[in-house]
Order: C-alpha cells, then sequence, then structure tokens
C-alpha cells in the first residue's frame, strides 16, 4: 500500500503544477500565463478578471512595472520574450469594468497604515476586503506616495485617481496630512489592534529595536517587529535600490497576511514557501519552436491596439512540462498528468468499500517506463502502477478478467505441451542454453530451430529451453506466479549445468536480469554482432532504408540496441531512426498487458508509432512485429532478414491468431523433441482429438473474444461425452457450456460427419450451477 508520506513525494515530483516563470518571477504572482491565453482569443475583459485576482492596481502597473516577469519568459529561448506589461496595459484599456471588489462583513476589529504610498495601500486594500476597519494615516496631501514621481505620459493622472480610489470603495478610510511620529506610535497602538508600517524613504523613524545597519529589526517572513503587533515595511525593510512598485504591492500583500493572522490569534509563519520572487521547478523545453520577434506597437505612447495585443498574446507558449504526458498514449488517454494519477491510484486502493473506479486505467499502462526516462524528475508511472497491481491482488481486489488470459497463455508454454529442457543429444551438461521465449516460438517456430542449430555450429555444447519466463505474471502483480515460474526454471536450468542463457527475448532478458541477477545472460543479437551471421552477410545490395523499432524492455540495454543495428548495416541496410528510439523507445501494447485490459487504447498505441515514419520497420521483438503487422505496417523481424528468402513476403506476413500460436509451440516441442533427441510425445488429449470446422469470420470473432481453438474443443468434448448440451429447434444448432478454469465457455455448433461446424462461441466469468431438484 502507498503510505501518505509517500504519496506526498510521488506528488511532488511531478512538477506539472509549478508556477511558470513568469509568475514565480513576479513578487504576487501574477498569472501571467492565464492573461495571455485570455488576450489571445480576444477576451480582454476576462484577462482583466485573471489579472485582479492577484492585482489591485493593474492600470498602473500595468504602466510602470519594471516587469520582472519578462526577463525570465521563456519565449526568449525561440524570439523574444512576451511583452507582458504592455500586454497588462491592454487588458486594463480594453477590459469591460468588472464588478467592483467586495469586502466581508466587519470582524470588529481595526488596523492603521501608516503611509500611503503602494506597499501601504495594497495592505490596506487586502485587509478592508478581508472585513477589517482600515485607516491610512498619510503625511503628504494625497495617496499614491512615489508614484506620482512618473510623469503624466508614462502615468497618466486619471489613471492614477481611478485605480487609487479603489482602496476607499472596499472601505478604508485615509486621512491625509496626518504624519505618524515616534510619539504618536504608541497611541496608535493602543487605539487599534494592529499597525502597519509601510513608510517611505526620507520619513519619520520610529524608537524600535535596531539592528546593525540601523534599520528596524523586521522579520524578512512575517514583518514582524520586536513590538507586539506592530508590523513594518516599505524603506524600513528594504533599501531604495530594492523598491519597485510590484515589490511594494507584495510586501504589503504580505504584511496583510501576517496582520490578519495575527488578528485572528494563527500562526505567522506556517505555509509561507514560495511567497514573493522565487525559482520554479517547472520544466518547459522549447526545442523545436520556431523563433518569433516581438510584435512592434504602431504608437508606443498609447500602447498595443486590441489586434497587436492579440497577435502578441499569441506567441506565449503557455509553458507547462507534460514531457511524459507528450511522449505516451496511454497518459494522454486519461486526459490528465501524473500528479492527478498518482492521487487517484492512491484513492483506488484506499476504497474498502465502493466501486473502484480506476482499475482500468491502473491496469492500461503498459509498464514500459518512457515516462520516467523522459520526465525531468524521474517520476515513473510504471512503477506506480505496477506496485498498485500488486497492491490490488494482494488484497484480492485485482478483477480475475484483467490479466486472465495472459495468464493461462503463461500456464500453457510452463506445461507439457510446450516446456522443455534438454542438454545437446550426448552431453552430459551445457556451456549454454537457448531460451527463445515463448513468443518467438508461437510466432515464427522455424527460426527458433535455425537458430539452436546455428548456436550449436558456433558455441558447441548448447542446450534448449522452452517456456514462459513469467514476464505475464509480473505485469499482471502476480508475484507469487512469477517465483513460481522462476523456481521452476532454476530447478531445470541448474539440470543443465547453470549455463550462459542466451536470449532472443528482450522482456526475458529483463526478467532474467532483475530476478536472478546471478545467471548469466547474453543476447542472441549480441552473439550474432560477435560471431558473425549464418550466411553471407550483404543481402541487400539496394540498401534499402528501415527504422528500428527497439523494443521497450530493451530502453537501457544499448550493447542490444547497438548490435541491432550493426547487425542491419552488416545486411547492406541504411538506418533511419524514428523520432522516439533507443532509451526513448515507445512501447507497441503488448507490454503490461494492455492489449489486454484496454483494446481501444492499445491500438491507438500502435496506430501513433507505425505512422512515425513512411520506412519498413525492423524489430527484434516477435510481438512488437505482429502487433505492427496486424495494422498494416510493413514490419519485419530482424530474423526475417537473416535467414528468409523473402524477406519483402514476410514484412506483410500475417499475425498469428492465439490459437495458431499455441499450435506453433506445440507443434515446435513435438518437431524438436523427434528430429534433435529422437523422442515421441505422448498423444493428444482426448479434446484434441475433436476436429472442427470454423469459418473465418466465425474465427476473427472468436479471437477478438480471446477464445483459443483448444476452448472449443474443451466444450464440445464435454457435451458430447456427457451429453450435456441443449438442442435449438429453430436451428437445428447444439449449444453447450463448459468451465475448465476461471471462464465459461459457450458454443454454438454443428455435427457434420466426424467433424464439428461452429457457429459461434462467447464467454463470461459467471458459473452455471445446475439445480439437482430439476
Amino acid at each position: 500500500m502507498i503510505e501518505q508520506i509517500e504519496l506526498r513525494q510521488l506528488e511532488d515530483k511531478c512538477i506539472q503544477e509549478q508556477a511558470p516563470t513568469c509568475a514565480a518571477a513576479c513578487p504576487i504572482h501574477v498569472d501571467a500565463r492565464a492573461v495571455m491565453a485570455e488576450v489571445s482569443r480576444g477576451d480582454f475583459t476576462a484577462a482583466l478578471k485573471v489579472l485582479k485576482k492577484t492585482l489591485p492596481f493593474p492600470g498602473i502597473i500595468g504602466r510602470v512595472c519594471p516587469h520582472p516577469c519578462q526577463a525570465v519568459c521563456k519565449r526568449i529561448e525561440a524570439g523574444e520574450a512576451i511583452s507582458i506589461r504592455a500586454l497588462e496595459r491592454a487588458c486594463a484599456d480594453f477590459g469591460e469594468p468588472v464588478e467592483k471588489p467586495r469586502s466581508l462583513p466587519n470582524r470588529g476589529k481595526r488596523a492603521a497604515i501608516v503611509g500611503g504610498g503602494l506597499c501601504g495601500l495594497t495592505a490596506a486594500f487586502d485587509l478592508a476586503r478581508k472585513g477589517y476597519g482600515v485607516v491610512i494615516y498619510e503625511a503628504g496631501d494625497h495617496l499614491g506616495g512615489s508614484l506620482w514621481n512618473f510623469s503624466e505620459k508614462e502615468l497618466p493622472r486619471h489613471i492614477l485617481h481611478s485605480e487609487l480610489a479603489l482602496v476607499e470603495q472596499v472601505g478604508a478610510q485615509a486621512r491625509l496630512n496626518t504624519p505618524v511620529h515616534d510619539d504618536g506610535l504608541a497611541g496608535l497602538r493602543s487605539e487599534f489592534d494592529v499597525v502597519y508600517l509601510a513608510i517611505g524613504a526620507g520619513s519619520e523613524t520610529f524608537d524600535l529595536a535596531l539592528n546593525e545597519q540601523g534599520r528596524i529589526q523586521v522579520d524578512p517572513v512575517t514583518f514582524a517587529t520586536r513590538q507586539d503587533g506592530i508590523f513594518a515595511g516599505g524603506s524600513l525593510l528594504r533599501s531604495a535600490a530594492e523598491h519597485s512598485p510590484i515589490q511594494s504591492i507584495s510586501d504589503g500583500r504580505r504584511a496583510a497576511i501576517s496582520m490578519d493572522r495575527y488578528l485572528q490569534k494563527v500562526s505567522l509563519t506556517a505555509s509561507r514557501i514560495n511567497e514573493g520572487a522565487y525559482a520554479t521547478r517547472l520544466y518547459t523545453d522549447t526545442q523545436g519552436i520556431a523563433p518569433l520577434a516581438a510584435v512592434r506597437m504602431d504608437n508606443p505612447a498609447e500602447g498595443y491596439t486590441r489586434a497587436e495585443a492579440i497577435q502578441e498574446a499569441q506567441r506565449c507558449l503557455q509553458c507547462e512540462c507534460m514531457e511524459c504526458v507528450k511522449v505516451c498514449e496511454y497518459l494522454q488517454h486519461y486526459g490528465r498528468y501524473p500528479r492527478k494519477y498518482v492521487r487517484e491510484i492512491y484513492n483506488n486502493l484506499s476504497i474498502v468499500k465502493g466501486e473502484r473506479k480506476s482499475n482500468q486505467f491502473i491496469n492500461s499502462c503498459s509498464l514500459c517506463g518512457l515516462c520516467g526516462e523522459v520526465c525531468p524528475t524521474d517520476l515513473n508511472m510504471a512503477e506506480v502502477n505496477k506496485h498498485a497491481r500488486q497492491v490490488m491482488v494482494a488484497q484480492k481486489r485485482m478483477p480475475p478478467s484483467a490479466h486472465d488470459f495472459a495468464l493461462r497463455d503463461m500456464q500453457f508454454s510452463n506445461g507439457d505441451r510446450f516446456a522443455l529442457a534438454r542438454n545437446r543429444p550426448g552431453a552430459a551438461k551445457s556451456d549454454y542454453v537457448f531460451f527463445p521465449g515463448c513468443q518467438l516460438a508461437g510466432s515464427s517456430p522455424e527460426y527458433v530451430e535455425r537458430v539452436y542449430g546455428y548456436l550449436q555450429d558456433k558455441l558447441g555444447d548448447v542446450g534448449l529451453m522452452l517456456r514462459c519466463c513469467g514476464a505475464p505474471a509480473e505485469w499482471a502483480g502476480r508475484t507469487d506466479l512469477v517465483q513460481s515460474a522462476l523456481v521452476d526454471f532454476k530447478a531445470q536450468y541448474q539440470e543443465l549445468g547453470s549455463p550462459q542463457l542466451v536470449l532472443a527475448c528482450s522482456s526475458c532478458y529483463q526478467v532474467f536480469k532483475t530476478h536472478l541477477p546471478d545467471t548469466k545472460i547474453i543476447s542472441l543479437w549480441t552473439l550474432f554482432d560477435e560471431h558473425g551471421l549464418p550466411r553471407s552477410e550483404i543481402r541487400n545490395p539496394q540498401s534499402a532504408i528501415v527504422s528500428v523499432h527497439d523494443p521497450c524492455a530493451t530502453r537501457y540495454e544499448s550493447h542490444i540496441q547497438d548490435s541491432a543495428r550493426n547487425i542491419l548495416r552488416r545486411l547492406g541496410y541504411q538506418i533511419e531512426e524514428l523520432p522516439l528510439s533507443r532509451e526513448r523507445t515507445e512501447c507497441c501494447s503488448y507490454g503490461g498487458l494492455m492489449w489486454l485490459a484496454n483494446r481501444e487504447l492499445a491500438q491507438a498505441v500502435v496506430e501513433r508509432r507505425i505512422a512515425e515514419s513512411q520506412a519498413d520497420y525492423v524489430t527484434y521483438c516477435a510481438v512488437c512485429r505482429d502487433f505492427f503487422a496486424a495494422r498494416g505496417k510493413r514490419t519485419l523481424h530482424l530474423l526475417d532478414l537473416i535467414y528468409s528468402q523473402d524477406p519483402d513476403g514476410r514484412a506483410t506476413r500475417p499475425s498469428p491468431g492465439y490459437s495458431e500460436r499455441h499450435e506453433n509451440r506445440a507443434r515446435l516441442k513435438r518437431k524438436l523433441l523427434k528430429d534433435v533427441w529422437g523422442e515421441d510425445m505422448d498423444g493428444p488429449s482426448t479434446f484434441e482429438a475433436i476436429q472442427l470446422v470454423i469459418a473465418d469470420d466465425v474465427r476473427a470473432r472468436l479471437e477478438q473474444r480471446l477464445i483459443l481453438v483448444e476452448d472449443i474443443q474443451r466444450v464440445i468434448e464435454f457435451a458430447e461425452r456427457t451429453g450435456s448440451k441443449l438442442l435449438d429447434r429453430e436451428t437445428s444448432h447444439w449449444l453447450a457450456h463448459y468451465r475448465p478454469n476461471a471462464v465459461t465457455y459457450w458454443v454454438d455448433y454443428t455435427r457434420q460427419g466426424d467433424a464439428f461446424v461452429v457457429h459461434n462461441g462467447y464467454s463470461h466469468r459467471m458459473q452455471v450451477v445446475e439445480d439437482a431438484r430439476a
């Protein structure tokens, strides 16, 4: 189970919700990204509403802000920075008047603000809106402080008057020409519940505790002084070089937060990270983005026109990370990003009663790890989903239907009809043992024979092991079945003398590397690369171009990837790398049993991958080849190029069905036993003697429903042997069911001489119970 602390750590790894650089660099964190999005759509009123969520005086700041946001704008990496300040001004100029800010009911507490500059006005504005009685003491005859030092051209006076009036509109009172001297501070403190000193440079100083620089000692986080209930900002906190209009607003807001907390008698310091400007962790990749210069104003004094502002805002990159979502069809399919997914998975595992709505999401991941490879913080959803599956299994809450078919396929491969472990004829032990894996044997059994012969010629005493490594159980979260498979493997492996294991399958390579690290393993492709190919190596004098699809299980096996490419070059092929290859390769949808859990998604994954290049694909995984070929992509297995006399024909070879894969494995074992070791297998099971006639459309339907020929044979054999069947008098078809394992199969059939014609079949998990009283 994922613990709360682990959940927090995983969530924190996902940086998608981190602020963009512009917002982080802004002392009050204006959501410039959202403002740009609204302006780019021409909705200046909506943009102004966004702006006013954090900025009380947009008309002023849009003209005089030093715009620290622009200095860090990611657009600089592809052109010029977005003119954020000018666009904020455009929002104030073109946005329709928004609803006046509302204040909460009076709280019965009073706050005094000493100083009517931006710092004090912001604190007054925020506190008045929270329902406090606020009085501003200003020594001069007007509010605004140093804002009046800007020229009329820079900051028109009607803008200044209009926006400063907002402070009084929310209920704050201004007492002009009312300086507060040191001897008056005690009087303020007795009259008001809290006081904020927001005086400007050159103003009166107060007899408060000073630091070594002669400044009032102010806490840099809370702005609290040593005197209870008195807070300080302005020139009492910062030097003239640190002052700016936007910094003054930030200081005023932070002081208001502290004063509000003080009045509510809660912690002044809790949860105050990232106040003011800070460095964001958000990563945004700008590679490949076309450079664009800033839109120039026809009349700079008047600012952007509507059309100019829209065009400039459209240059905004709308910074986000989403690196994993960009490359993963699975993450895209569910419309969110890892931080959300991690929380969803945690909640799904925590449910005691009720529906677990995220089961399919958890089971649809291919567990390929591409997300972790591209993530700037190494958050790997494959690890999270794999752990979640194991927890679901342990809790007995994993739906049996999710992985049952793959587990039964694994059971078949490790059963008597396929499993085999032999030394070379006449040898007491093996120096090497060839482990082709169940999928190559199911897809192209003839290559297993030829590779085994090649290895004996090159390496001498080479044994053979036919079975499944346990990868389907690993993906299904069935650690018990993984260990069981590995225990059986290890016993047979030791009987062969613990030789070096030659692996043709990338998934097998990872299973043995992870779970049996002491086992000596080597890739078949490394051996081909080192020892040469079976025939003269140049097969392609035209130097055709192919694209290599690296199986996702080889993501970090660069030596295997190199060997595959070396073999292709020896064969005379040129290689056109796919956009995502090697350590960033994509899954074919077989990994993690995605193809079982979510067929629609699996199809989209395949379609996405095969559309990345017009060239023929070459891969060194049997399932990758078959999945791509099944969707019409010309795809070759590397062994097709090594052994086939007709690689062009092999590129379009149909993918064998699930029943055919079983038959291929069983036939391969029977043939090898006879041809290599001179042995005959035991006769077929009773159900295997059932002869079937299945039309192509019916066979396709059964494939789609994951019903094997042997499942049909078992049902009919049981029905004919026991008489447990029903006759449909309208069609004269027999209908029978049988439950050989966790699934009940139904078959609609008729007899035709010694054979049986299958008209339809389906399966479900409901168990049919006969009533003995009937």
